[in-house]
């Protein structure tokens, strides 16, 4: 499990402790993410930025909700479970055999009537949206390259107000300038970061939550 890396260790354990625990579905989904994905599992959020994506969004309740980039479906249990009533999720990622495990523990938690999942790149199904602003919620956590790619897609179908979730955005602190890594998902985050910073149709707000997070909501 990924906690925030940018706090003493005593700070983040004394926050997690201090936040709603995983219930037992979601303990059950850690448990396996460990045990099928083998070293992938890092890609899981942790608990502290379950909690936080659990009470975002049930204080949006969106009706419409992406995810881009799904793994073992701890992300989307916490969004499908905030969603207004009659809302759905729409998770695009590419991994049958992971997003089997998270087909299972959205049954196992009742949300997976809910829950639309499509297995094709990501940009090919939102291309394919409506062009109309439907969306009130995404979540972009897959291919770091993609970033960009993913958000000019969903932004134009955002609603107003509606608020989108980037994941690793600091990226184990490398995205610094002097960090001295040079690999193509540094450089595609480090161009994201500074784009979004700048870009007149969002506000911005990045948090050292996880592997950091980067909060985008649309301006009127």
């Amino acid at each position: 499990m990924s906690r925030s890396s940018f706090v003493r260790d005593a700070v983040a354990d004394y926050a997690e402790t201090h936040s709603t625990p995983p219930d037992e579905v979601q303990r059950a989904l850690i448990e396996v993410t460990k045990e099928k994905t083998e070293g992938f599992s890092g890609m899981q959020i942790g608990p502290d930025q379950g909690a936080f994506m659990s009470v975002l969004v049930a204080t949006l309740q969106p009706s419409f909700a992406v995810e881009v980039g799904t793994f073992t479906g701890y992300s989307s249990l916490c969004i499908a479970r905030g969603l207004a009533p009659g809302g759905r999720l729409l998770c695009c990622d590419i991994s049958e055999e992971w997003t089997a495990i998270a087909r299972e523990h959205w049954a196992m938690a009742g949300v997976d009537g809910r829950i639309e999942l499509v297995l094709a790149p990501a940009v090919e199904t939102l291309s394919a949206l409506p062009a109309e602003p439907t969306i009130d919620f995404a979540f972009i956590d897959a291919d770091k390259v993609g970033y960009r790619s993913y958000y000019e897609e969903i932004l134009p179908r955002l609603s107003p107000d509606g608020v989108i979730l980037f994941d690793n955005t600091l990226w184990f602190a490398q995205v610094l300038p002097d960090s001295g890594a040079d690999d193509d998902d540094t450089e595609a985050l480090r161009a994201l970061n500074d784009f979004l910073v700048t870009d007149d149709r969002v506000d911005v707000a990045q948090l050292t939550l996880g592997d950091g997070i980067t909060m985008v909501r649309r301006r009127d």
